[in-house]
């Protein structure tokens, strides 16, 4: 029986991560995008002073899905549904496109 080691590898942003874990740069952008989106709804929900409960029935969707979108479980959260929860709660959101810095 051989004894395995690991490794620790530390990751400061999503680009960073993406690069360690060995995906496309574009998989990071979508983790930040979709982080931006997180911490708005959570400032939303906060500042409201809204129940999941409340926010379940405004974006038509189940209250335990709210909790854990706000529990920050994105695994199956696609950034349009956060964009159609802060529609919900009245917010819009808006895409600015610009040309990547290239990293050598």
């Amino acid at each position: 029986m051989t004894k395995s080691s690991s490794k620790s590898l530390t990751a400061r942003n999503g680009s960073e991560l993406a690069k360690v874990l060995g995906l496309k740069a574009s998989a990071a952008y979508e983790w930040e995008v979709q982080a931006d989106l997180l911490a708005k709804l959570r400032e939303v929900v906060i500042k409201c002073k809204l129940t999941h409960e409340q926010v379940a029935k405004k974006a038509k969707t189940s209250r335990t899905r709210i909790t854990s979108i706000l529990n920050a479980n994105l695994e199956h959260v696609s950034t349009d549904l956060l964009i159609r929860i802060l529609g919900s709660l009245g917010y819009e959101v808006s895409v600015s496109v610009t040309k990547a810095k290239i990293v050598a």
